[in-house]
């Protein structure tokens, strides 16, 4: 029997909709009135965790779980030691750079040196900086990061944007896209080359799903 790690939020009812579409269900998962934490799919195939969205990658590569799904920013932001199996091609997002909109600045590369940059995903943002060789402090935040600028503490944030309606309504403008995300599934390496409980049977299932959706 494998095991699936599903992520808490706005992935959870597209995964559950593709696993489902492949013969794997565990829409309990999206009953209000659940409180389980696992759950065994009624045919007895599989079971599923359901897991907050950093540690998907963390039950899947100490093999908790052989199979996970997972936004490509936890994965780009954690650098996680598992197999990247598929793009599933929802929860589309992108992680970008914003300012206030009176801001003088129209692009990361106009801030200031050493400036401050708000983020909760502070490796992507290091990364993204140093990779323009424009010195900057990044500070954590795990809240509103917009509240960054608006409060002046910093001159910018670096965060996911769907649909950009949260930084207009906080007078935010994007000015860089650092990149695209979207869903993954993922795997336990070992399960993966292994083979472990017909596992690449199911990643194909999944694949194949995903290339008549597209």
């Amino acid at each position: 029997m494998i095991t699936v790690a599903l992520p808490k939020g706005a992935l959870l009812a597209d995964s559950i909709r593709l696993l489902k579409a492949v013969g794997l269900d565990f829409s309990a998962f999206l009953d209000p009135t659940n409180r389980l934490l696992q759950i065994t799919d009624p045919t007895g195939t599989a079971k599923a965790l359901l897991v907050r969205n950093y540690d998907v990658p963390v039950y899947v590569e100490y093999g908790q779980a052989q199979l996970g799904i997972i936004g490509y920013d936890v994965l780009r932001e954690k650098t996680p030691p598992v197999a990247h199996l598929a793009d599933l091609g929802f929860g589309k997002c992108r992680m970008s750079v914003a300012v206030k909109q009176s801001s003088p600045y129209r692009s990361a590369l106009e801030l200031p040196l050493y400036g401050r940059v708000a983020s909760k995903f502070v490796h992507c943002a290091r990364e993204y900086f140093d990779s323009l060789d424009l010195p900057v402090e990044i500070v954590p935040l795990y809240g509103s990061v917009e509240l960054g600028p608006i409060t002046g503490m910093s001159e910018a944030i670096v965060d996911l944007v769907a649909t950009g309606t949260t930084l207009r309504e906080n007078g935010l403008i994007e000015t860089d896209i650092l990149f695209e995300s979207t869903a993954r599934l993922i795997a336990h390496p070992l399960s993966y080359r292994l083979n472990t409980d017909r596992l690449h049977e199911w990643i194909e299932k999944v694949r194949s799903q995903v290339a008549i959706a597209a």
